[in-house]
């Protein structure tokens, strides 16, 4: 007999091309490869609907979020409250399959008194609340967004009890399993990789002449990094910077056209990104807060050539060895300056293959989760 799953996804997970879709969307993949049978569940949030979904999933649903100010006027986090419908509840019911709930954001129901029997296995690709109060600390736009980023993560504080109805927890990093394990220790917690879009290596040998950051910057921490590095590392450096992702603000645009070593690749194509990262010499990758795993840091040492990272972007990952790390503007310039001397070597790439294929294979991390369906 066929193994089911109920999947409730944040968004629609396609096209995967920021940091939770792509965990989401591959996650789905290696479930489908498995024989699992999919019935996803996404709320519709700036994407569209994607029929290449379909021929992963039996059955989806779609949901429209609450947004608006009503959602933000409860004690409940706003990005829990505002996926609270009562046709999902239903759809959950229609059946007594195990449920996978795709982040915070999609736990509204978690506890509902009528799952209370089921199988209810929940994924963790942030402690919630952490990530927020860094968001609210990096925030220097918006009066507004910094508000509501300070109220959201105490909201998401004080719900975080909430996750202990979970039959399994799988956090994404090994630093977030350590602290799931002492913050839930009657619930199974088990690391779980993040999923991605590499079977295989594809890093090129040899040099080139560019440097790149890239990153969805319309997320603050973002673009607090590439202002950072277009400030304090680039300012005095000769080499060109390359800065590509998704809806960069006027702000980082203004400050991009006073530097001539840097550019600015806005919203670029998933081939023009793949293209940008394979060819580039140097991956700078900073990050003010060690949430998580970065993804964007998996995906350059599976296609790229030296990532250059600082302390925090690597915690809880185990893939320290793959980079190199300096995390003062002195020591990342000191780094480059070294690294763009240097050839890109088939010694190098040997290396990553033993370590991420062994830790952060599709196919064998899979298995972790489908042994808890039962």
């Amino acid at each position: 007999m066929p193994q089911y799953i109920h999947i409730i996804a944040f968004n629609i997970p396609f096209p995967p091309n920021y940091g939770g879709v792509i965990d989401v969307f591959y996650k789905i993949k290696a479930l489908r490869e498995a024989n699992i049978k999919i019935i996803l569940h996404c709320f519709e949030y700036n994407r569209g609907k994607s029929s290449l979904l379909e021929s992963y999933c039996e059955k989806i649903y779609y949901y429209k979020r609450n947004t608006g100010i009503l959602p933000n006027v409860s004690l409940l986090p706003y990005i829990v409250v505002s996926r609270k419908n009562k046709e999902l509840i239903k759809n959950l019911q229609k059946d007594n399959y195990p449920i996978l709930f795709e982040g915070i954001h999609c736990c509204y129901y978690l506890g509902n008194k009528n799952l209370k029997n089921r199988t209810k296995l929940y994924r963790s690709a942030n402690i919630e609340h952490v990530y927020y109060w860094n968001l609210f600390k990096s925030e220097k736009n918006s009066f507004k967004r910094k508000g509501f980023y300070l109220i959201e993560a105490f909201r998401l504080w004080l719900y975080e009890k909430n996750i202990a109805h979970a039959t399994c927890i799988f956090p994404i990093s090994q630093k977030e399993t350590d602290y799931f394990t002492r913050k839930f220790p009657r619930n199974t917690v088990l690391f779980l990789p993040a999923f991605h879009q590499n079977d295989k290596l594809s890093c090129k040998e040899g040099k080139d002449e560019y440097i790149l950051y890239h990153g969805n910057l319309s997320v603050a921490e973002n673009e607090a990094a590439a202002i950072f590095l277009i400030r304090k590392v680039f300012n005095d450096l000769p080499y060109p910077l390359i800065i590509a992702g998704l809806n960069p603000s006027g702000r980082l645009k203004a400050l991009v056209s006073q530097n001539p070593h840097v550019s600015l690749i806005d919203t670029p194509s998933d081939e023009e990104m793949r293209e940008l990262i394979q060819n580039a010499h140097i991956h700078v990758l900073i990050t003010f807060q060690a949430t998580g795993l970065k993804l964007k840091l998996l995906n350059v040492l599976f296609e790229g050539r030296f990532c250059l990272t600082n302390g925090k972007m690597l915690e809880g990952s185990g893939l320290s060895e793959l980079c190199q790390q300096a995390d003062s503007f002195e020591e990342i310039k000191t780094k480059i300056v070294s690294l763009m001397e240097q050839e890109f070597s088939a010694h190098e790439i040997q290396k990553r293959k033993q370590i991420l294929l062994s830790t952060y294979s599709n196919r064998q991390n899979i298995q972790i989760l489908i042994n808890q369906l039962s």
